[in-house]
């Protein structure tokens, strides 16, 4: 092995001042931690499916190679004049002095006179790409380099050199200190490849863009790693340290560091080994308690008889048991795949929550049986409020034997934009999305994601923007050959249809796969469709399921007139339910029933203390196994369709679209249990649809125009559940079935201009799909500004709605700040008083913020003036406040906005006296 010189090892990689004490790390040494922290992961902690693409037709032993060198080479960039007469962050003079006058020392004369006029166009990661391509490297190996920081160039920097030659070299022209760069230069790429097993540049093999991304991805990672002086910030848990200015790079054992630092980092989390699913109704006797139902079994048998399976997509009924044949899928598919990991995806984080139980104790089930530690990571903006997931044993709390009977953990490593890389992930469906928004480190999503077996739950909420989003990162899923599992109780077949062939674009770049020659057309309910292989394998021949018949009445949407009705519907006990389409006419609602009739209200505008309890109150009277009242009446928005397993006597619902409308017909009868004699039958009454093309502007401004008409039409005054479901879905979203009318024909041109106009909106800043044989530069070229550091934007770029601001919600009275909920904010327990406040959080409506930056800055103000102290908290830093009076009431841009723990945020436009 070669030996360094002096001037190779005086070379800073990092560079800091301490309690006084100056501390700094060689480049050589963080290139080498680095190098062992990428072959650890590559070697111990990516699963052989992810291993199985980032070597395509690699050797493992050549992949290996590349995954070293890429970790050893990341930073070269760094031994330029630029970036090492770079300040240090804290601008300590002296220590930057002392730097430089120790480059001199050893061979780089007159740094310390050297000013660059444009050192900032070349980054150490462009730098670094620049440098190994002028030495001999590929570009798409060289793209990684210049990609490591997040984002990589738009095109090769082939000029950079020349164009900024003493950025590289110190002088413009040919002298001894161009010469001695170069030469220090070429010694530590020398050294690397010799380290690493390759004698030459061009020995280093080429990738195609899928490795690329992936590598990048794990050189992110590893370079993040191999930064950590200590885990999570905890100077007990020494990392990768720097050390004293006066030590040097041979006074460092770099093997004894990194065994250390990789011991540290792995703590107490273990990694899950999938088994075979051999007896399916055992499994589903332990995993759950209960034999599976027919369809689950059947399901499960077919998963389990694949070769090569990718995506299965599964419509089936409310309540038939989806999510257990997606967890034993998971497990299935993660023993053919190589994964080792799992991914469930929902609409909202009311859903999420919802899911986090079930997944969590199948999880406990899995890990107990296995005698493992697996980590969970809970991914919404409100994860941290959610008590069951915060109540669990960190993984670097636990004892350093491991000896604890916990088989579920969280491991803290896994936060903010490493959170996708845990191995157990639940949460709304945006993370998942955003894997096709162009944004910086959107790698890390890629390397995430490809190690899971990836679980969507209720596809048919997605809107033609959303399903542009999910159709993008099915091919990138499909490219890396990521099982991926869709349930759905409603899905139109086209857009089944076209879930399959974008994943079958992704994994064989051809949408067209083995079929029945009607495959297309397939309305068979329940309905199993999977690609194994290039086959499209398609289950239908299921036990005849028990019916039920729903009668289905039309009624006016006048509100008295609605609850009048709905009173005389439950005179006799009940619990009649009223699903409206927007919270101004369920707050509405609730305002008429009589002081004597027991009633609910549930929708998104409430703190999130407040539905959380709703919710948690809903599900105990009404939910399975409920101690239910003799009479409610509950009334709520979308958020009652979605999840929530409860259970309507008798049900009241505004026209929507058919597979909305079937939705919440799945909460009307849900569960077998004695109800009121009047109410035996199910009764399901639409509101406004009494008069064909008469719906009310709120109905309109919510839903399309043409899928009202549809469903109007094809709603007939029963409807079979579950032999009606897809007939009725089919009837509405399959344009073959529009009917003659001019009506119909105005609102199809209106939708289908509309869905145009979202896909091309929603292609915007969306990545390219993949292509094997292009490389990654460009790949993040035209992202929007900042958006990687703006979760909610980001959110609100791959749903296609309006930017809304989240505010917290207090009190002023006359002797200081109350909570909502009437205490007092400085009677709170100190140490958890910030974490209280930071809960009564709400989102504003979209119309009372019309000018969103000066909003932020009217209530910023606010936040300054009153809550100063905000800005040191954890918890509260950038929050913003909105302050109610004594009535919890306030004026804001012109509106009056009021707050009630029964009917939550109300706002009524001021009356300017025109």
């Amino acid at each position: 092995m070669m030996n360094l010189s002096n001037s190779a090892k005086v070379l800073w990689g990092k560079k800091k001042t301490y309690n006084s004490q100056q501390l700094w790390l060689p480049l050589v040494a963080h290139l080498i931690d680095t190098k062992n922290v990428i072959n650890w992961l590559f070697n111990h902690w990516i699963s052989d499916g992810q291993r199985e693409v980032i070597c395509g037709n690699l050797s493992e032993e050549k992949a290996q190679q590349l995954v070293n060198f890429l970790g050893y080479s990341h930073d070269l960039g760094k031994a330029t004049p630029a970036f090492q007469i770079k300040e240090s962050y804290n601008q300590d003079k002296s220590l930057d002095k002392e730097v430089v006058e120790k480059l001199i020392r050893n061979g780089f004369d007159g740094l310390d006179s050297l000013v660059l006029a444009s050192a900032k166009e070349s980054p150490h990661n462009r730098a670094g790409e620049a440098l190994l391509e002028e030495f001999g490297l590929n570009k798409s190996v060289g793209a990684i380099i210049g990609g490591h920081h997040g984002k990589p160039e738009n095109i090769a920097p082939r000029n950079q050199i020349r164009d900024y030659c003493s950025n590289y070299r110190q002088t413009t022209n040919e002298s001894e200190a161009q010469k001695h760069w170069q030469k220090v230069q070429k010694e530590l790429v020398d050294y690397g490849l010799r380290l690493i097993g390759f004698t030459d540049l061009k020995e280093v093999p080429k990738v195609n863009q899928q490795q690329a991304v992936l590598l990048t991805g794990l050189l992110i990672m590893a370079d993040w790693i191999a930064s950590s002086e200590y885990l999570n910030d905890d100077m007990s848990k020494p990392m990768f340290p720097t050390i004293d200015i006066n030590q040097s790079f041979d006074d460092l054992d770099m093997n004894a560091r990194y065994r250390r630092a990789i011991k540290t980092w792995k703590v107490n989390e273990d990694i899950w080994e999938p088994e075979r699913v051999t007896d399916i109704p055992g499994h589903y006797q332990k995993r759950w308690g209960f034999y599976p139902r027919p369809v689950q079994e059947k399901m499960s048998e077919v998963i389990g008889e694949a070769t090569d399976p990718g995506i299965v997509v599964i419509e089936a009924p409310m309540g038939i048991g989806k999510t257990e044949i997606a967890l034993t899928a998971a497990e299935q598919l993660a023993f053919y795949s190589g994964r080792t990991g799992l991914y469930m995806g929902l609409p909202t984080q009311a859903t999420s929550n919802a899911m986090f139980t079930r997944i969590k104790n199948w999880l406990e089930s899995v890990g107990n049986e296995e005698g493992k530690k697996l980590s969970i990571k809970l991914m919404h903006g409100k994860a941290q409020f959610n008590k069951e997931y915060t109540n669990l044993i960190k993984a670097e709390n636990i004892a350093s034997d491991g000896d604890s009977s916990e088989s579920v953990i969280i491991n803290s490593w896994f936060s903010g934009k490493k959170s996708v890389l845990d191995e157990f992930t639940i949460g709304t469906v945006d993370n998942l999305l955003l894997m096709g928004l162009k944004q910086k480190h959107l790698f890390l999503k890629h390397l995430g994601f490809s190690n899971k077996v990836v679980v969507i739950d209720e596809v048919h909420a997605y809107d033609a923007y959303m399903s542009s989003y999910l159709d993008r990162v099915l091919e990138w899923l499909g490219a890396y050959h990521v099982p991926v599992v869709i349930l759905s109780a409603t899905l139109p077949k086209d857009r089944r249809n076209k879930l399959l062939q974008a994943y079958s674009q992704g994994k064989f770049e051809t949408e067209n796969f083995e079929a029945a020659s009607n495959w297309q057309e397939n309305q068979a309910y329940p309905l199993m469709s999977m690609l194994d292989n290039k086959n499209l394998v398609q289950v239908s021949d299921f036990e005849k399921q028990e019916v039920k018949d729903i009668d289905v009445f039309r009624m006016t949407d006048d509100e008295q007139a609605v609850i009048n009705f709905a009173v005389s519907k439950i005179e006799d006990g009940g619990i009649a339910g009223i699903i409206v389409n927007t919270v101004k006419r369920a707050q509405a609602l609730v305002g008429l029933v009589p002081d004597d009739i027991p009633t609910m209200l549930l929708h998104s505008a409430f703190l999130a203390p407040d539905r959380s309890a709703l919710e948690d109150e809903l599900q105990r009277k009404i939910g399975k196994r409920g101690s239910r009242p003799e009479k409610l009446i509950v009334i709520g928005t979308q958020v009652l369709e979605q999840s929530l397993d409860i259970d309507f006597d008798v049900m009241f619902t505004d026209i929507a679209p058919m597979d909305l409308i079937l939705q919440r017909v799945g909460r009307l009868h849900r569960h077998n249990i004695e109800r009121p004699k009047k109410l035996e039958v199910p009764q399901l009454y639409v509101m406004g649809a009494t008069e064909y093309g008469s719906y009310s502007s709120a109905n309109e401004a919510i839903y399309a125009r043409y899928l009202l008409l549809k469903t109007d039409h094809f709603l007939s005054d029963k409807i079979t559940l579950p032999d009606d479901i897809s007939p009725l879905v089919q009837s509405v979203y399959d344009v073959n079935n529009d009917y003659q009318d001019d009506e119909l024909a105005k609102a199809r041109s209106v939708f289908d201009a509309d869905k145009e106009k979202s896909e091309e909106k929603a292609g915007k800043f969306q990545i390219e799909d993949p292509k094997s044989r292009r490389i990654i530069h460009g790949w993040l070229g035209m992202a929007q500004l900042g958006i990687d550091k703006d979760e909610v934007r980001a959110q609100a770029t791959v749903r296609d709605i309006k930017e809304t601001i989240e505010v917290i919600l207090l009190q002023k009275r006359k002797d200081g700040y109350y909570l909502l909920d009437g205490r007092k904010v400085s009677d709170l327990e100190e140490k958890n008083r910030d974490k209280i406040i930071a809960q009564q959080v709400i989102r504003l409506p979209v119309v009372v913020t019309p000018n969103i930056g000066k909003s932020i800055n009217y209530l910023e103000g606010i936040t300054i003036d009153k809550f100063r102290a905000w800005q040191q908290s954890i918890w509260l830093k950038g929050a913003l406040a909105l302050v109610l009076d004594e009535q919890q009431k306030t004026d804001f841009n012109g509106w009056n906005l009021s707050y009630s723990p029964k009917l939550g945020l109300r706002y009524e436009k001021q009356d300017n006296g025109c």
